[in-house]
Formats: structure tokens, sequence, C-alpha cells
């Protein structure tokens, strides 16, 4: 049960850090700390908690990333279901507490903010189509699993992981919030899309189908062509 906790702890973090960067932080007059530093939020977020619980999780705090994990046999397939669940939890609870943290400013309203959602066409941030949405968010999240199989390789340099997997965040972010506000992670995408509703809620589906394509794709690629390995 301790691993289902940590990631559900993990995730939260993820989405109140990094989503709570973009809601709180990133426009705040004169000192707003703008895409880069939203992206790097996202990257402490996992860079932080990778210290702090994986060897406890092995802070997936991503459904796509465990399904990927799974696929490229780094994970057992009893526990995707419960990680899921967890890391869903995780991201909900975390949206409900900024959306309490964000209300408390004056004016302020959850759906008309955009809240930090994942989304294409007139709401993506550079008004990027469906077809560019799904091409990045596959990509980036292939690029995402195949860093992080490489980085937590017997073979790699130990005790490196969580810097190479937080800056591969951060680069993703630094790449990708301009198309759709960066997802990568259903849950990430879940936890802050169920406070928007409307709009929010009719393009998740593409937050969920395009990073696991992308993780189950990265994760082929690196056993099958990178890894060197026939288990």
């Amino acid at each position: 049960m301790n691993k289902y906790i940590a990631e559900a702890f993990g995730t939260f973090w993820l989405v109140l850090g990094g989503c709570g960067s973009a809601v709180l932080a990133a426009g705040f007059p004169e000192v707003g700390i703008g895409l880069l530093g939203v992206a790097f939020a996202f990257g402490l977020t996992v860079l932080t908690m990778a210290f702090a619980i994986g060897h406890i999780s092995g802070c997936h705090l991503n459904p796509a990333i465990t399904l990927g994990l799974w696929v490229g046999g780094r994970f057992e397939a009893k526990d995707v279901i419960p990680y899921i669940v967890a890391q869903l939890i995780g991201g909900i609870i975390a949206g409900g507490v900024l959306a309490v943290i964000a209300s408390g400013q004056a004016g302020f309203d959850v759906a008309a903010s955009g809240f930090a959602a994942n989304g294409y066409g007139e709401h993506s941030p550079g008004h990027y189509n469906l077809t560019s949405a799904l091409v990045t968010e596959i990509v980036m999240t292939m690029m995402f699993l195949i860093v992080i199989m490489g980085a937590t390789d017997s073979r790699a340099p130990q005790g490196f992981a969580p810097i190479a997997i937080g800056l591969c965040l951060t680069l993703i972010h630094l790449i990708s919030i301009p198309v759709t506000n960066t997802s990568v992670n259903p849950a990430r995408s879940t936890g802050v899309a169920v406070y928007v509703g409307d709009w929010a809620i009719s393009q998740l589906w593409l937050f969920w189908v395009a990073p696991i394509i992308g993780a189950i794709l990265g994760a082929l690629i690196y056993k099958s062509l990178l890894s060197g390995r026939s288990d």
C-alpha cells in the first residue's frame, strides 16, 4: 500500500507544483515566471519526488509512464491499475487544492482562466490544430519514456536518474507548452480538466490517447533498438 500512497502524493505534488506555477505565478505582474519558469517547475516536481519516493514506488506519477514501463518489462502487470488510480486521485486532489487557492483572488474564475488545462485548436496557447497536438504529445511522451528507461537502466550511472528525468520533462515543456500546454501525462491533464469542465473534458481524450501511444512506442524502441538486451 505504501507505493500506491507514494504515487498519489507524488502526482499531487506534480500537479500542484507544475499547474500551480502556471496558474498562480506565470503571469504575475512584473515578476511572473513565464513559460521558462513553468517548464522548470514541472521538471522540479519530478526531480524532487524522484529523490523523495523513487525508492518506494519508482516515482511514475503518470499513467502513460506506468503503462510504458509495463510494456518495456520494467513493471508488474498487477500494479498497473492501482498505480493509475492512485495517480488520478493525487492529481484530482491537487487540482482541487489549487482551485481553492486560486479562487481566493478577486475575480478569478476557474473555467474562464483555463486553469492550465491542456487543449488544441482554440484552446491551444498557440492555436495549434488537433494533428499538431496529437503528434506533439506522442513524440514528447515517447522521448520521455526513452530517457526514463535509459536513465534507470542498471548500466547507467547510478544516482543521476532523477536529474536526467527532471531536466527531460523541463525540456519537453519548453518545446510543447505553446502547442498543448504540455500534458505527456493523463493524470496531470485530468487533475485540472475536471474543474474546468466543458471544453477541457471534451478534449481530454487526446491527452490520454496520445501519451499512452507515445509511452508504448518509447518502451518498444528502447527495449528492441537501444537497450542491447534480449530480455
